[in-house]
């Protein structure tokens, strides 16, 4: 048990895009860009940034292009990368605009998940990011794979294997360099997430693969174990927990960077990232938001 002492986990910290873009409250670009600084301080070497979309969907992230002037900044004297996600090829060019060479690009599992989220069906949804990826490929900019409802659907229920091969395999094509693989409404089991990822991995590189854990039922990092023994390495994470899903009716946000941290840590595996750091990080942001974190570990602080 535990083979994996002394591994390397890379966590990808996505609360100030994942973790804040359904806040009510705009916040402004200053607290902000200093959440962002306060994570780049932690160790962490991913920092999911802002996403380039219409600010009538989604207002909270309608400053992306003066946020990542000012992120561009700190990313000149850090070794720090902050991707962004794009939904289209107008996204894709404000973005080239401002300078960010890491974008992401989502899809689904399920059809009716992905016509209520972005009016189209899966495979739509890849016909549209096609010319975004051939585009990124020919400017030298990295592209990661965002796959929504891997183990569940809050309209079609529990999703099978296939359709997330197919989906995975789909997004092999497109040349991306990553796949996260997400449990969007926070319904996988660590039976499921063990079983799915064994045969995704016959189809995909498991080094290519992370795993986006939401903590609905609690059962976060339970998966998150199921998935160490698939030899998963890559894990995605928003700091005190913030998060979740406005398609998804009662989903809870994001497994919390700090209860990521504690776990991994306390298996003897090396993340490079400061835990008390992120706490900090997720004090300024809570207190900006005026949420209550669900972490755990974040509770015991109080």
């Amino acid at each position: 048990m535990f083979k994996y002492e002394h591994d390397f986990i890379d966590i990808v910290e996505v609360g100030p895009r994942d973790g804040l873009q359904n806040e009510k409250e705009i916040l402004s670009i200053e607290d902000k860009f200093h959440y962002i600084e306060l994570l780049s301080k932690t160790g962490l070497k991913t920092i999911e940034a802002t996403s380039f979309v219409r600010k009538d969907k989604i207002p909270q992230m309608a400053d992306a292009k003066k946020l990542f002037k000012k992120i561009k900044e700190l990313s000149l004297t850090s070794n720090i990368s902050f991707p962004c996600l794009v939904p289209n090829m107008k996204g894709y060019l404000n973005a080239k605009e401002v300078g960010v060479d890491h974008i992401s690009l989502f899809s689904a599992t399920s059809d009716t998940f992905s016509k209520k989220n972005i009016n189209c069906s899966v495979k739509e949804s890849f016909e549209r990011m096609q010319e975004v990826a051939t585009e990124a490929k020919a400017d030298g900019i990295k592209i990661r794979g965002y796959i929504s409802t891997a183990f569940g659907c809050p309209y079609e229920g529990e999703m099978n294997a296939k359709s997330l091969i197919e989906t995975a395999t789909r997004f092999l094509e497109l040349g991306v360099e990553q796949i996260s693989i997400g449990d969007t409404i926070g319904v996988g089991t660590p039976k499921q997430v063990y079983e799915y990822t064994k045969l995704l991995s016959k189809e995909i590189p498991v080094k290519m693969l992370a795993m986006h854990f939401h903590d609905t039922r609690s059962m976060a990092l339970s998966n998150t174990l199921s998935a160490l023994e698939c030899d998963i390495r890559v894990f995605d994470s928003s700091s005190g927990g913030l998060g979740g899903c406005p398609y998804a009716h009662g989903a809870t946000g994001n497994v919390a960077t700090e209860d990521m941290l504690y776990l991994f840590h306390s298996l003897g595996l090396k993340t490079n990232v400061d835990l008390e750091k992120v706490v900090m990080a997720s004090k300024f942001i809570l207190n900006k938001v005026h949420k209550i974190s669900p972490s755990k570990y974040f509770q015991t602080l109080s």
